[in-house]
């Protein structure tokens, strides 16, 4: 499947926004990419322009391609209660995304890549579906003889396992545990939801 590889530096300043994590080049060139970029800011964007843009910041935070990500968004639909929260909280049950949360990874990307390499299992078997939705109880582990891999230990060597509470770390066996899907207001991205479902409903 493709991957977006190129600069995330240019991603992140077409948003305006450090959707990859702390970036200093962002912070010295806060302006949309290309020749016209301070132009570009200035110019008014239309309704659907803004929904489009929203949409297109979920994907790439979260690492997924447009067929996964409407399908992720049927699925949400489906769902009783708000589409856009649901939409969110089944981003956030990714294996990928619970790997990276836990602190495995220091990236979504060098998560799904440990997953896709099957350093990754959950309730003791190896799953390399970075995809893959995890359900309340789950238990997310390093396999073990992948403990020892250095982006692995240098990753959990800087990580405040208390972030998520709705994560729950054991250091001794590097598992976590998913407790259950987390309330919009614990989801730490800055995605305005309402105008992906907006897009949508068009």
């Amino acid at each position: 499947m493709a991957r977006y590889i190129g600069p995330k530096t240019k991603i992140a300043r077409r948003f305006g926004e450090a959707i990859y994590g702390a970036d200093k080049s962002l912070d010295k060139r806060n302006v949309p990419p290309g020749q016209h970029g301070l132009a570009r800011k200035r110019k008014k964007v239309t309704e659907y322009g803004v929904q489009l843009s929203e949409k297109q910041k979920a994907k790439y935070t979260y690492g997924i391609l447009e067929k996964q990500f409407s399908r992720t968004y049927e699925a949400a639909a489906r769902m009783g209660g708000i589409t856009g929260e649901n939409l969110l909280k089944l981003l956030e049950c990714r294996l990928d995304n619970v790997v990276y949360r836990l602190g495995i990874a220091p990236t979504r990307a060098a998560a799904r890549q440990l997953v896709s390499h099957r350093h990754i299992c959950v309730n003791g078997n190896v799953v390399n579906i970075p995809s893959y939705s995890l359900r309340e109880g789950d238990v997310v582990s390093v396999r073990e003889k992948s403990k020892s891999l250095e982006v692995i230990t240098s990753s959990l060597l800087g990580t405040n396992h208390s972030r998520y509470s709705w994560l729950e770390w054991d250091g001794a066996t590097l598992s976590g545990k998913f407790l259950q899907r987390p309330e919009r207001a614990e989801i730490p991205e800055n995605i305005k939801e309402q105008f992906i479902v907006e897009l949508y409903s068009k």
